[in-house]
Formats: structure tokens, C-alpha cells, sequence
């Protein structure tokens, strides 16, 4: 038989010192391994289950280091969201300064960028390591009103004695993830913080509507800056023969001629004018063009000589793919799931099915869906170069992974099960980094 789950934001509005010590309670025999009176929320406790699996200490007060001010100022410049301050100032300043709470803006990283609201609130977020430039992932710092939520991907309040780390269990957060309208990438994360007592019930939901807000509003600029590109790029497009695409510095289109309409096309990093390999168009000329680009698809055959891929994995905080190909040669940085996948790819250079890579990367064979939606996104600019049924690299293709020289260094963040059990058996000894299945993507260490 279960037991009841606590209502703590029922509680909380009527009685805050209560519902602190009802927490304690709770946390301290959830953490000990004890059946509590009362569980704890099911967000809370998945999120408890996560921090103590991966080792995290609820005791003690871990902190990274901050950002150096030059880069906590790039972060600011590069991020999107800086687009979207003056929304979330005005949905949520008012209410922050008279709940004497602040509004934090931290990026998809979990780093900090922006802190607004009262001062003794701030001064107290300071003493908490909750500063500008501070690393406030879930697997850094526990469970949180930034981390939480980047990793659900939803709207999640924190309750005092419901963080994990003792040293934040004073502290209460509202926190509501902010993705890119175009593709749901995330791109940070808006909280409210402060004391328990004057935390309101509704807290959540108004920042999560605030964070809606500001999604419609990235949302209009990218549908503007579209309709500018398409103004300058429709006479240009009209005296061409053959296929083109307008597409912003981005790869989203706003215009075609002599071709179906596509969403996006994936652009290279550093992509310079002259004649490049896309892998949505083949060899283009590449043309800039009011702030974005114009693709001409020259619809000359692709040279066949065999391919390079390198996959760089040397350092931790990036990771890219290099393709170098008789026609172009290009680098991408890699998100942490897609080295993921390219490098169980580059293991397994026979190929690998969709169930296969669920179990490698969840250790659940039936997240196909996940595997299937990644894969689609690494074609989009890997093309030809990564085929399926099953997914591997094209067959011709010199595949050469980097490896850190410490082992615990590869893709250190990933919990996948292939890729710890990768560390592990190079760490011990057991495999070398030369040795592969025939025909082998080739390892190298620096």
C-alpha cells in the first residue's frame, strides 16, 4: 500500500514554518534510506534518485568555479535570450521585488548569466554559491530550480528541504525552461528564488507563462528576420536558372527557386563564400547575401573518392566532426548526445539498429523514438556520410576517433552504458584504443 505525497504548495501558503519542518523530515529519511511518513513529490524524488546514483554528495556544499568575466560576457553576448530580457523583466520583476525574490537567467549549460531582484535576496544567493557566472546544473549542484528543469524539459518548483544539497534547503526556486521556437533546442532557464515563506503557490505557473512569452517572442524575430532575408533575396532568386535557397546565418530558408521548399539546411561552422559540399544540395556556390547566405546548387556530380571523418573527442567541453571530402571539407561542434551516437557508431562500425542504440545509450531497448529523432538531426548534416537500415558510417569512409589521453575524460557528462563501459575497460587495460571491428574506424589518442 502507498503512502500519501505531500501537497507542499498547499501547505507552504498556509503554513511555511510547518511545511519547512514537514520537508526536513521527509528529506532526511528519503536520504537515509527510510520510509518517510509522508513521499516525497515524484519530481523530487526521481530527481533524489538521480543525484544519489551518480554519487553526489547531499552534505556537502560542492560549488565549480565561476566563469571569468570575459567569458560570462561572450556567454551573454552569443546567447539568444538575450533577445528576451526585457520580457522576462517585465513579467516577472514586479513580482519578484514584492515577494522579495530574484529572477535568475542561467543558459542551457546551467551557467548563470543574469541575476535581477531584491538586494537581500541577492546577497543571501551569494552566500549560497547562487552567483553570476555559477554552474547550477542538476549533476553539478543537485536538485534545483535551474538544473531540474533543464533536465525535464518542463516547469519545476523546489521547496526548500526539497533540494538535495543541505546547504540550499533554505532556499525556494521556480524554474521554467526556455527552448528555440524553430527547434526545440534548449537554451536556458528562467527561476524565481527565495525564501519558503513568501514563495506563493502560483509562483510556478506564472513563470512558466512568462517563459511561453518569451519563446513567442524568439519566435517573431525569427519569422521577421526570415521576411527581411526574403524581401532582398526575391528579386535576386527571380533572374536565376537552375536551384538556389536564401537561408539565413543559421541554414533556415526563407526563399527557393527551382527547387521544393526545405525547412533548413545544415550549414558548416566557419561557412566563408566560394564553392562547398552541403549535404542537402551537393557542390554549391556560396554567396552572401542580406545577412545571410544564397546556396546555387551548381548540380555537378559528387566526386566518389573515399571520405574522411574524424571524430574529435580530445576535449571534454567540445566536441566536432571533421568531414574531409574530395569536393569540401568542413568541421561541426557536436552536442553531448550526438557524440554520443557518433561514437558508438565508430565503435560499432558494422552498423547499429535503433533498439541496439537505445541500449547502448538508456539501457532500454525500446527508446527507439529518442534514437530515431537524433539520428535524423546528424543526417541533416552528416547526408550520405551516415547511412542506416542499420545506421553506420558510409562503408568507404576512413573513420578516425580522437580520444582524450585520460580516460576518464571521454564524453565524461554521458551516463550511457556503452560509453562507461568503454572508460572502464580502457582505463583497466582491458581494450586498447587500436583495437576495432574490421573494417575499423581508427583511434588515436594525443
Amino acid at each position: 500500500m502507498g503512502y500519501p505525497t505531500l501537497d507542499v504548495a498547499r501547505l507552504a501558503a498556509v503554513d511555511a514554518a510547518h511545511a519547512a519542518r514537514v520537508l526536513r523530515e521527509v528529506r532526511d529519511a528519503t536520504l537515509a534510506g527510510r520510509r518517510a511518513r509522508i513521499a516525497p513529490r515524484p519530481v523530487i524524488e526521481q530527481s533524489w534518485g538521480r543525484m544519489l546514483r551518480s554519487g553526489l554528495d547531499p552534505e556537502r556544499d560542492v560549488r565549480s568555479g565561476l566563469l571569468p568575466p570575459d567569458e560570462l560576457r561572450r556567454r551573454r553576448q552569443e546567447s539568444p535570450l538575450r533577445h528576451v530580457l526585457p520580457v522576462l523583466r517585465q513579467g516577472l520583476l514586479s513580482v519578484a521585488d514584492a515577494a522579495q525574490h530574484i529572477m535568475v537567467v542561467a543558459d542551457a549549460d546551467g551557467r548563470v548569466l543574469w541575476r535581477e531582484g531584491a538586494a537581500r535576496v541577492l546577497r543571501k544567493a551569494d552566500g549560497l554559491g547562487f552567483e553570476l557566472g555559477a554552474d547550477w546544473r542538476e549533476d553539478v549542484v543537485g536538485t534545483n530550480g535551474v538544473g531540474t528543469p533543464a533536465v525535464l524539459r518542463r516547469p519545476v518548483q523546489v521547496f526548500a528541504a526539497e533540494h538535495f544539497v543541505r546547504s540550499q534547503t533554505s532556499w525556494t526556486c521556480s524554474g521554467a525552461p526556455i527552448t528555440d521556437p524553430r527547434d526545440g533546442r534548449l537554451l536556458g532557464v528562467v527561476d524565481l528564488s527565495g525564501p519558503l515563506e513568501t514563495m506563493h503557490p502560483a509562483t510556478l505557473a506564472w513563470v512558466d507563462s512568462v517563459a511561453k512569452l518569451a519563446e513567442a517572442r524568439l519566435r517573431e524575430r525569427h519569422l521577421d528576420s526570415l521576411e527581411r532575408l526574403r524581401t532582398v533575396a526575391a528579386p535576386v532568386l527571380a533572374r536565376l536558372a537552375g536551384r538556389a535557397v536564401a537561408v539565413d546565418r543559421g541554414g533556415w530558408a526563407a526563399a527557393v527557386t527551382g527547387m521544393p521548399y526545405v525547412r533548413r539546411v545544415a550549414l558548416p561552422e566557419g561557412l566563408a563564400p566560394g564553392r562547398r559540399w552541403l549535404p542537402a544540395l551537393g557542390v554549391c556556390a556560396v554567396e552572401p547575401l542580406g545577412g545571410g547566405w544564397l546556396l546555387r546548387a551548381e548540380d555537378e556530380p559528387l566526386v566518389t573518392a573515399a571520405p574522411r571523418i574524424v571524430l574529435d573527442l580530445a576535449r571534454p567541453d567540445r566536441r566536432t566532426v571533421t568531414v574531409v571530402a574530395a569536393s569540401a571539407s568542413w568541421t561541426r561542434e557536436l552536442s553531448p548526445r550526438h557524440a554520443e551516437l557518433l561514437f558508438l557508431l565508430a565503435e560499432h562500425r558494422g552498423g547499429r539498429g535503433a533498439a541496439e542504440l537505445a541500449g547502448d545509450l538508456f539501457g532500454d531497448a525500446s527508446r527507439t523514438v529518442t534514437v530515431r529523432a537524433e539520428i535524423s538531426r546528424i543526417r541533416r548534416y552528416l547526408g550520405e556520410f551516415l547511412q542506416h537500415r542499420p545506421y553506420r558510417f558510409h562503408a568507404d569512409a576512413d573513420v578516425e576517433v580522437v580520444l582524450p589521453a585520460d580516460s576518464r575524460d571521454l564524453l565524461p557528462r554521458s551516463a550511457a552504458p556503452a560509453v562507461a563501459r568503454k572508460r572502464n575497460a580502457v582505463e583497466n587495460g582491458r581494450t586498447g584504443p587500436a583495437r576495432r571491428h574490421t573494417p575499423a574506424a581508427r583511434t588515436v589518442t594525443p
